[in-house]
């Protein structure tokens, strides 16, 4: 993996003239197309031509003074399911490829670009978003940067997102997240990634899988890289979080099916987090959460997911269901049987769940889980067997996707060993507690 520098870094350079942002755009690019890295499976799309010209003009504007923000002249990558005006927006898939331009850049894109990112290209990703391991037939599928030689899964559906910035061709990645599709692949490869309130960030222009669930957040080296990307993708002015006293804090621990079928590795790098925190004088307690048993029940039917996906994709299922990968077409499929009913009662249903969560939560500051219980799957294994495959998307994404439907906010931190698998400890809030979450996780990244 190559040595991530942080946003705060990079900018200081480039106000200090040590670089430019067309030297750092060169060098993203440079990576992007080197015929023995991830590039042409990261991206579906390289913007070198513009990224250079945005380069350019960053570097002139900060001559004059007029910096923007932290991420003037900053190479970003974007997901591939914005919309850029004047190009059709194809999530990951080739059954759009006829569709109508995009009259319009997407609200994140708009305020990336006027906060003076250099937007290098859109990322690869699960077809339509609809899986947490990022594998891809159409285009394929970027590996991780840990252990390249078995050829693991980099997780998804953001897949392209993380490997860009663990490559050095992005210094940040713009993302979803509807299931955990910031906090995977983050937590896969080693990576730092924000899934905030949903409600906070305008999704306008960004191509749904779920309305009820969808949410755009950063894939970035620190808390402090994504705290910054989220203000400008929320709109807001940005200042550092102040880091978060440990001592005192209470943290919860899920002792119910968070932690269940774990493989070795992540529980005791979970576990020595747990450890750390408690040395540093964090208070931590175990406890039951019954509606965490209920939520399989709750969407047994497929849930907002599967409902939502139907009523977008229907038309186009109809007319080229064989152009879509197989296992995203078939998950779409579970919603076609949804009633209006069935979506009502799962709309009463969630309301009650996220009232009974938040009640069991309300004594601590935070909730802290692994984010993914496995490490990094093979995707020989993935590709090779619908059982596998099946098993380990749903266990992948079984725990970061309860708080999409607690409509809360979480980061994913690494927290293994150096040059041990990459594990990813998830620190989650209830919704419009996002502030207070990522300067929580400023002060368990300085310890884990």
């Amino acid at each position: 993996m190559q040595s991530m520098t942080t946003i705060a870094q990079y900018a200081a350079t480039l106000r200090e003239g040590r670089v430019s942002s067309l030297e750092l755009t060169e060098a993203a690019l440079e990576r992007i197309k080197t015929p023995s890295g991830e590039g042409a499976r990261a991206f579906t799309r390289v913007y070198g031509d513009s990224a250079r010209a945005a380069a350019r003009a960053s570097d002139v504007l900060r001559a004059a003074g007029l910096g923007r923000s932290l991420i003037d002249g900053l190479p970003i990558s974007i997901k591939d399911l914005f919309d850029v005006a004047g190009e059709t927006t194809l999530a990951g898939s080739v059954v759009r490829k006829d569709e109508p331009a995009a009259t319009e850049h997407a609200t994140v894109v708009r305020r990336l670009l006027a906060a003076g990112a250099v937007i290098v290209g859109r990322t690869n990703m699960t077809e339509f978003a609809y899986s947490g391991l990022g594998i891809n037939p159409h285009y394929g599928t970027p590996l991780n940067a840990w252990d390249r030689k078995t050829g693991r899964i980099p997780g998804g559906s953001s897949s392209g997102a993380a490997v860009s910035v663990t490559d050095g061709m992005a210094v940040a990645g713009i993302g979803t997240d509807t299931g955990g599709s910031v906090r995977i692949p983050a937590a896969l490869c080693g990576l730092v990634g924000f899934k905030p309130t949903a409600r906070r960030v305008a999704t306008s222009g960004a191509l749904p899988l779920s309305v009820n669930l969808d949410s755009i957040g950063p894939i970035a080296p620190t808390v402090a890289c994504c705290a910054c990307l989220d203000a400008i993708l929320a709109g807001q002015d940005y200042s550092l979080p102040e880091p978060a006293r440990l001592r005192g804090l209470r943290l919860a621990v899920p002792a119910n099916i968070v932690l269940e079928k774990m493989d070795a590795h992540v529980g005791a790098s979970f576990e020595a987090a747990l450890a750390s925190l408690s040395a540093a004088g964090a208070l931590i307690d175990k406890i039951q959460i019954p509606a965490f048993a209920k939520l399989a029940g709750i969407n047994a039917k497929g849930g907002f997911t599967a409902a939502e996906a139907w009523a977008w994709h229907k038309d186009m299922i109809a007319r080229c269901a064989d152009r879509y990968d197989p296992r995203v077409v078939s998950r779409i499929m579970r919603g076609k049987d949804m009633t209006a009913a069935d979506f009502i009662e799962l709309l009463a249903a969630r309301s009650r769940w996220i009232a009974e969560v938040e009640a069991e939560l309300a004594a601590f500051d935070a909730l802290i889980m692994p984010t993914t219980p496995i490490v990094a799957p093979a995707v020989s294994d993935l590709v090779g067997s619908d059982e596998i495959y099946a098993r380990s998307n749903a266990l992948i994404l079984r725990n970061p996707s309860i708080i999409n439907f607690l409509d809360g906010c979480a980061l994913s931190i690494p927290c293994h060993e150096a040059g041990t698998a990459p594990v990813g400890l998830m620190v989650c809030g209830t919704a419009m507690q996002d502030k207070r979450i990522l300067a929580i996780g400023m002060a368990i990244e300085a310890v884990v």
